[in-house]
């Protein structure tokens, strides 16, 4: 049986299965529909984590630290099956993504030579960063759509 207190635990390790099995179903250059179904679990989880570990008052920076590490790793597999599966989006958005990249390097390398760890991602501007994550996820690899950013400009993937 499963105590209360470990499902903030769980949905943190769920998330880090779930991450590395979207790329495998990337692997063939396509996703299926598991691919949005199992990332929007895993967004859930990481939703429902918090609030569920703050109501049982079993959050602890260990829990907030795991749960920083499983987005970095469900994002990092969420960009490794973007550029498998929509390598020209990945393209056509080098300059911003690039530039996200590195300021999020920069962040890290702040916080490391600031407070030796890494930061603990759990502000509203972090929230909607992941929301926005969300949408784009969901665009691309359920509809295979890429907004271009322009607003006169779209690009719709066969």
């Amino acid at each position: 049986m499963i105590k209360l207190s470990h499902i903030p635990s769980l949905l943190v390790g769920m998330r880090f299965t779930i991450a590395p099995l979207l790329v495998f179903d990337a692997l063939d250059h396509k996703t299926s529909s598991w691919f949005i179904i199992g990332y929007i679990i895993a967004v859930l989880s990481d939703i429902f984590d918090g609030i569920i570990a703050r109501r049982l008052k079993v959050s602890t920076s260990l829990l907030r630290q795991a749960d920083s590490w499983a987005d970095i790793c469900l994002y990092l597999c969420v960009a490794i099956s973007a550029w498998l599966v929509y390598p020209q989006v990945i393209i056509n958005f080098r300059l911003p993504l690039l530039s996200a990249i590195a300021i999020q390097l920069i962040l890290f390398a702040i916080s490391l030579i600031k407070f030796q760890k890494f930061p603990s991602f759990h502000t509203y501007t972090a929230k909607a960063w992941g929301l926005t994550l969300l949408i784009a996820t969901v665009g691309l690899f359920g509809f295979s759509y890429a907004n271009t950013m322009k607003a006169s400009d779209y690009i719709l993937l066969d």
